[in-house]
């Protein structure tokens, strides 16, 4: 039904287009949207594949610019001032990609929608943390039922409201900690976040440069004018919720007006000029809304700024925000003795505080009568307010508290999203990581990848260009030689590992300049931390380039691969594992060796991700990029492995074999002398002995008793070789712990 909604919609401003500017002007108008569509898409595009610190998810729009301005856009300008990279968007306008594009989320006075639990739910997937932030308690309402002006709603406005209100601390118990601006707030956030900081409201750099330009232009004014004979109050109402606070004081302000007659009132705001006031309506002044950029002026035109709050558990959540401006510009305040103004001001000192309608009529007179205590009272406020409460001398704070709270940012910087078995070593321990309760991005040199799941794991894929790496990770770990410049050189990384698997430099031949890169990535001259997953990588970083690396060795999850008993009786399968292309995997070797067996005995399958196979190949099956999660079948389904590589860094499929329960003939080399044992759980025999080769084969069919022997030495590998086991090791290794 919506569907059709939309369409006779669309079609109704179709016809409306046609009928204002004719076919023309039609086809032109489509031209234009689709160019827009065009270039945002590409924008957004190209801002999902940038990485930075915090995004600030704002529930406020321009109908409410005042708290977004205070808790986003001065929140963001402290933590910019603190070296974090910050955007904002419009809780409406939230996209699900931004959750890959950030490392913590700060949602400022959200309700929950559809949108923002999905969001919510993928961010805690990720270990991203949530900090909501609220400046009112408008979070229950149990609070908000103590505003006197929402009575005054109609009933189906009302019912509105409350739910927008349960919706918001709905979104407030999902998140992990709040930060707000009082203590009185702190205190009743307690109750739905096990942490609450609190982070006052301060000015922002341009206020301060707004309030120092009329601060001038007051100065001047004073010295012209000399001693003012006039004194002038004034009340600048944020919106009608005001009116009760405003209408608390009235009897006070009668009184003033009545009896100063060199008195005015200046009233700010979307505010009605109470009744009881109109009497002195010559003396009071009432203007609307001001934008922001406008209020110090407006600030600065009075000489005693009115704060006063009715005394509610709302009201004393409330902030210190109008002295703050007041002082700015060097206005007096005088407000209600309750709350932050009671936590912030010293009462005579830098402001005056009032507890009753006594003290109100007592104190404002005092200061109307006495110019030179107001002005030394306003002085003493401007020089602490333009010290402690402007975000650039206010930042450490809430820097501190966010670093504190954050959980490790990782990093595994990858060539592309091509699954090798190197890569998938990384990935495993990306995914213990984030078991671990980190949050793990991965960054490619390659491809417009944005997702990668494996299992319950989601792992968020972004450009590894430094120019989009503008937020701040912990730890950054290169995979691959190509990868390690962009981790060497990237100012954001704080921690730098590089995970050698292989001694890359003969995956080329000789003249290629691509030897000469490799061989440079091995002693690098910044702090670089080397990790590798063999001892004969080890060894060769240590002995050939005099780098120490830390040794972390690979493992396998037996629940993975189903283990199936081999009777070897009828036709026995070899499977022959490796791509063919690549000289180092000497796969013409294992061929050669099947020349030699009865083929009558034996069927052949070869699985290769990248090569074909040879014309004179003898393939019985060939299995072309079979899927990782497939792969266990295949072992399964075989008898004997095959495996004659010449240069691996760790060799997997002789220990995935075992862990099915086939047997292995290998030929030895610096990655499977790793595990392998010949006559325990493989036979060995020397590259290039074809003859040796047939005969291991010929031997696990005939002997019964090396077939046991084999079977319980593979068993104790496969046990040995459990992730379970290692992956304490390698969470050391990365945590540090």
């Amino acid at each position: 039904m919506k569907r059709l909604e939309k369409i006779s919609v669309l079609t109704a401003k179709l016809k409306k287009a046609v009928a204002e500017e004719g076919i023309g002007g039609l086809a032109g108008r489509t031209k234009g949207y689709l160019a827009r569509a065009k270039k945002e898409k590409e924008f957004q595009r190209e801002k999902s594949r940038v990485y930075r610190d915090i995004l600030f998810i704002s529930g406020c729009n321009e109908q409410l610019p005042h708290p977004h301005r205070y808790r986003v856009v001065h929140q963001m300008e402290q933590l910019e001032a603190g070296g974090y990279t910050c955007d904002t968007v419009y809780f409406q306008e939230l996209k699900p990609w931004m959750v890959r594009c950030y490392g913590a989320f700060v949602i400022f006075r959200c309700p929950m929608t559809d949108t923002l639990r999905e969001f919510a739910t993928m961010a805690k997937q990720m270990n991203k943390p949530l900090w909501y932030d609220v400046d009112d308690l408008v979070i229950d309402t149990k609070y908000t039922d103590q505003i006197p002006f929402l009575d005054r709603m109609q009933p189906e406005e009302r019912q509105a409201y409350d739910q927008n209100v349960r919706n918001m601390g709905e979104l407030l118990s999902l998140c992990d900690a709040a930060v707000t601006t009082t203590a009185a707030l702190a205190e009743e956030l307690k109750q739905y976040v096990p942490e609450v900081l609190i982070n006052r409201n301060c000015a922002s750099d341009e206020m301060l440069l707004l309030s120092e330009a009329v601060l001038k232009e007051k100065q001047k004014k004073n010295e012209a004018d000399g001693t003012a004979k006039k004194v002038r109050l004034g009340y600048f109402s944020g919106s009608a919720t005001h009116l009760d606070d405003i209408e608390m004081i009235v009897p006070v302000l009668k009184q003033l007006l009545g009896k100063n007659p060199n008195l005015e009132l200046l009233i700010v705001g979307i505010l009605e000029l109470p009744v009881e006031l109109k009497l002195f309506a010559s003396q009071i002044q009432m203007e609307g809304f001001v934008d922001y950029q406008k209020l110090p002026e407006r600030i600065a035109s009075v000489d005693i700024n009115l704060a006063p709050l009715t005394d509610t558990i709302f009201n004393r959540a409330k902030s210190e925000n109008k002295w703050v401006e007041a002082a700015l510009v060097q206005t007096v305040t005088a407000a209600s003795n309750l709350g932050a103004f009671a936590e912030m001001v010293q009462d005579g000192e830098d402001g005056v505080l009032c507890r009753d309608e006594a003290e109100w009529l007592e104190k404002l007179q005092w200061l109307i009568d006495d110019e030179p205590a107001r002005k030394a009272i306003a002085g003493r406020a401007y020089g602490r307010c333009s010290r402690e409460c402007v975000t650039i001398f206010h930042a450490t704070g809430i820097c501190e508290w966010v670093e504190r709270h954050w959980n490790l940012r990782c990093a595994f910087v990858l060539p592309a999203m091509e699954i090798s078995g190197g890569i998938r070593v990384a990935l495993l321990h990306a995914e213990m990581l984030v078991k671990a309760g980190a949050q793990v991005s991965l960054f490619t040199l390659e491809g417009e990848v944005e997702w990668y799941h494996e299992g319950d794991f989601h792992f968020p894929v972004l450009s590894a260009e430094r120019e989009k790496l503008q937020g701040t990770l912990d730890l950054a770990v290169a995979t691959m030689w190509n990868t390690a410049e962009f981790v060497e050189q990237s100012s954001k990384i704080r921690k730098k590992k590089y995970l050698v698997q292989n001694f890359e430099v003969g995956f080329y031949p000789p003249g290629s300049p691509y030897r000469i890169a490799t061989s440079a990535t091995y002693r690098m001259r910044s702090p670089m931390e080397y990790v590798t997953i063999s001892k004969w990588c080890q060894n060769w970083l240590r002995e050939e380039y005099h780098t120490e690396a830390a040794y972390l060795p690979n493992g396998i999850d037996p629940s993975f691969y189903p283990k199936r008993g081999r009777d070897l009786q009828g036709k026995i399968r070899i499977l022959i594992e490796g791509d063919c292309s690549a000289e180092h995997k000497n796969v013409d070797e294992s061929f050669r060796i099947v020349e030699q067996l009865d083929l009558e005995k034996f069927e052949i399958w070869y699985m290769s991700y990248n090569g074909n196979p040879k014309s004179w190949y003898r393939v019985d099956r060939f299995l072309h990029r079979v899927p990782y999660e497939k792969t266990p079948e295949v072992y399964a389904a075989c008898d004997i492995l095959l495996k004659t590589s010449l240069l691996e860094s760790f060799s997997y499929p002789p220990l995935e074999m075992m862990a099915s329960g086939g047997y292995v003939v290998a030929v030895p080399n610096g990655g499977n002398l790793e595990y392998l044992k010949d006559g325990e759980n493989c036979i060995l025999y020397p590259q290039g002995n074809l003859a040796e080769a047939k005969a291991a084969i010929e031997r696990i069919l005939t002997d019964a008793e090396l077939r046991k022997k084999l079977d319980t030495g593979a068993e104790e590998t496969v046990k040995e070789r459990n992730w379970k086991r290692i992956e304490p090791q390698i969470l050391e290794q990365y945590l540090g712990k």
